[in-house]
């Protein structure tokens, strides 16, 4: 069979979800059954992958949900006691003390508050804490959920204290032993230009965050009023940027996400009380009353007013819970210390399930439910909740997560078959390996503007950038150096364009969904956040092939022909909205200026 057909092939279960999900909207509960199906029937009478084998991934798979059910169950669990012992209502408060504007909220916790989740915990963690809490402060869930899908792009690379670099790149190569004697040195190098990469195309998040909740959730849907906060945006951006690459070229891949995460926050937070940057009071921007809001952008989760019993909390107090999930993330992920053994000790595993190679496995105590269930307890006791409002916290978090279940009982088992179908009966690679030869033999020279495209392809069918790296790092070197490039640079592109696959990934949509009890919408959601993800991976693309390519063809190539005009664009877009765009009132209501 030839490449390309098997390249077409291999492409049909992801163009079931694209299809199914994204085109015609179906429920992820729907339409992932039916892209499961596409995948067991291509792995048994295509590849001819023996059915013991095809079940045990698809066991793999369940197991691998129910740890996401574990994680999705902890953090509504947080969210719900935050909400009943009134902690939520204090934390809004003094998110209006810094500003009331939602742009600006947005930003400080999806972007810097979701950056240093990222990289402390990594795996979805940071939509499970930063989406459930702009929830609780009064977005709608959809923007919620969008905006928490959006930010785990660039710091995703580095996340789980660098396990996509570490982890994921280092064990791709290392199936290679020819390529280097020290594969920590190379993939460290690899992480110090993942960075840069990172920093230029990251840049635009901030902005991409807010354009896209004005354009789709405000009265006016307009990009131009995200936009008019381009320099509060640009400012939190490059606050978090800076701190993260000179980590990266210094410290290594471990600590570049979460420092930045942590600078960046005490950077803008400090100069957003003093009023730096920040928009007028008068053009301050919210969401319409609730009334008005689409019934599809709620979720099942409703958020009350409550307030601590005393009628007061302190800010310290109510903010002391996620400091906890911080502090117990970082310490339980860092080498240094001694909890890391402790909560990887107990592990649960079923190996070579049905006499196979594949093994399920998972260490409950290290998984981040844990953490959000300890914490929940501990904000119990320091919240001196009713024992009556916290039984009532527990009934309504496991209500929301069985409603998720039904997604991700068919969505993982298709991820896992998909990735397990080498070794079959008619001798061809797994199906993942099979679309890039496809597209690598299609597109030759210029396979580095498809590079991260790849890598993206492979975390929205994995959920995870460690998995996409394993799996298409070496394949991404060896078409390097096929080419005559600088290959290190093209597996830089592979990390990038994984973390970028975040985005769009179907187990990690349907994860953040159902934290906030937005269950059918995943299709809604990916058709958004795939324009910040297309964006990504084409200026990333763009400026790897003008780096690699550079020194053979001239500084204008192709590659820098296309990041000049993204960038361009960007320059005209804010330009053209400083003139244009009406400002607006208190009331969200529009004027226009005199001139």
């Amino acid at each position: 069979m030839s490449t390309g057909l098997l390249a077409v092939l291999s492409l049909l279960p992801i163009a079931a979800v694209g299809i199914f999900l994204v085109g015609l909207r179906w429920p992820a509960s729907k339409a992932m059954p039916v892209s499961y199906i596409v995948a067991v029937v291509l792995a048994l009478f295509v590849w001819k992958v023996p059915g013991a084998t095809v079940a045990a991934a698809s066991i793999n798979g369940l197991v691998v949900a129910a740890t996401l059910l574990y994680i999705i169950f902890g953090a509504i669990l947080l969210l719900n006691t935050l909400q009943e012992s009134g902690g939520i209502k204090t934390i809004r408060e003094g998110f209006i003390g810094i500003s009331p504007d939602r742009r600006i909220q947005v930003i400080i916790i999806a972007w810097l508050f979701g950056s240093f989740i990222e990289g402390s915990a990594g795996f979805g963690t940071p939509a499970a804490v930063a989406v459930p809490l702009l929830v609780g402060l009064g977005f709608p869930a959809m923007a919620a959920v969008i905006a928490g899908m959006v930010i785990q792009s660039t710091p995703v690379s580095f996340g789980a204290v660098g396990t996509p670099i570490l982890v994921g790149v280092q064990s791709g190569l290392a199936a290679d032993g020819s390529i280097t004697n020290d594969f920590l040195a190379l993939v460290t190098m690899v992480g110090g230009r993942v960075a840069i990469l990172h920093a230029i195309v990251g840049t635009l998040i901030p902005l991409f965050v807010v354009a896209l909740m004005t354009r789709f959730f405000g009265k006016n849907k307009s990009f131009r009023e995200g936009i008019k906060v381009w320099k509060f945006a640009l400012f939190a951006a490059f606050a978090m940027t800076i701190p993260y690459v000179i980590v990266a070229n210094t410290l290594g891949p471990e600590f570049p996400s979460m420092i930045g995460g942590l600078v960046g926050l005490a950077i803008v937070v400090t100069a957003a009380k003093k009023g730096f940057l920040m928009p007028p009071k008068e053009e301050h921007w919210d969401f319409e009353d609730k009334a008005n809001w689409d019934p599809s952008w709620s979720g099942s989760i409703e958020i009350k007013d409550i307030a601590h019993k005393s009628g007061h909390m302190s800010m310290v107090r109510a903010w002391t819970p996620y400091i906890l999930v911080g502090l117990f993330l970082v310490a339980t992920r860092l080498k240094a210390l001694p909890l890391i053994d402790w909560f990887q000790a107990w592990t649960v595993s079923i190996p070579n399930i049905f006499g196979t190679e594949i093994s399920a496995s998972f260490q409950p105590l290290y998984l981040p439910g844990t953490i959000f269930i300890l914490v929940s307890l501990i904000t119990f006791v320091i919240h001196q909740m009713n024992p009556t409002a916290y039984v009532r916290a527990w009934k309504h978090s496991g209500k929301t997560m069985i409603a998720a279940s039904t997604a991700l009982v068919f969505t993982v088992p298709m991820v896992q078959v998909f990735l397990n179908s080498g070794g079959g009966g008619a001798g061809f690679d797994k199906m993942p390996l099979e679309l890039a030869n496809g597209v690598a033999a299609l597109t030759g020279d210029f396979w580095p503007l498809f590079a991260s495209f790849i890598g993206g392809i492979g975390a929205f069918i994995a959920g995870s950038n460690t998995v996409s790296n394993m799996m298409f790092s070496l394949f991404q070197y060896d078409v390097g150096a096929q080419i005559g490039v600088d290959a290190p640079w093209i597996v830089a592109l592979q990390a990038v364009g994984g973390a970028a696959g975040n985005m769009i990934c179907v187990h990690n949509v349907v994860a953040a969904s159902a934290v906030v009890g937005l269950v059918g919408k995943e299709g809604d959601v990916i058709r958004k956040t795939l324009i910040p993800f297309v964006y990504y991976a084409t200026m990333a693309g763009a400026l790897g092939y003008s780096i690699v390519w550079t020194s053979e063809k001239g500084i204008f190539n192709l590659g820098t022909m296309i990041a000049t005009l993204i960038g361009v664009a960007a320059i005209y877009i804010i330009a053209t909205n400083r003139s244009r765009s009406p400002m607006i009132s208190v009331d969200n209501k529009p004027y226009k200026s005199i001139k």
